[in-house]
């Protein structure tokens, strides 16, 4: 599962012109659910966004979470994060994860944060969505779980 994190001071997602979903201060987690992906792994990645210290405290140090600071996420569902652009001009997206299995994984880990108590919203899924965001900072991190491929089976020969 891998999540592109972008701090914002306000975030939102409108499908055709409606509006669907709105926050302030906090996150907008694009996230790509990965072919191998469980309910363990929403549960893993969930907690790292939502402790993951990357706002300011007082003395200006990215020090607070998620939660520290009463943060909202707005989530959206992003397969493009597992793009394969290593042959030719045309990505392919082999690694994401199909359809129904990735839609309820989405909210799955939207429901995991919401269990840890931040406030979330969320886009769409499999919609055509515009995300209009304020970058805060700006800040933009990606985190993959497991990461660095630690839990991943290896390879059967």
């Amino acid at each position: 599962m891998k999540a592109l994190l972008q701090r914002v001071s306000e975030s939102s997602v409108t499908v055709g012109g409606e509006p669907v979903a709105a926050i302030g201060p906090g996150l907008v987690v694009l996230l790509g659910v990965g072919a191998g992906d469980s309910e363990t792994t929403c549960r893993s990645l969930a907690s790292r966004v939502a402790r993951l210290r990357i706002f300011e405290d007082e003395a200006g140090k990215m020090n607070r979470s998620l939660l520290d600071t009463a943060g909202a996420a707005l989530v959206v569902s992003q397969f493009t994060l597992y793009a394969d652009t290593s042959r030719g001009l045309r990505p392919s997206f082999t690694g994401a994860c199909e359809p129904t299995r990735a839609r309820e994984l989405y909210e799955r880990f939207a429901s995991e944060l919401g269990y840890l108590g931040v406030p979330v919203c969320t886009g769409r899924f499999g919609a055509r969505m515009r995300v209009a965001l304020t970058n805060d900072g700006p800040v933009t991190l990606m985190l993959e779980e497991p990461e660095n491929g630690a839990g991943k089976e290896p390879e059967r020969c």
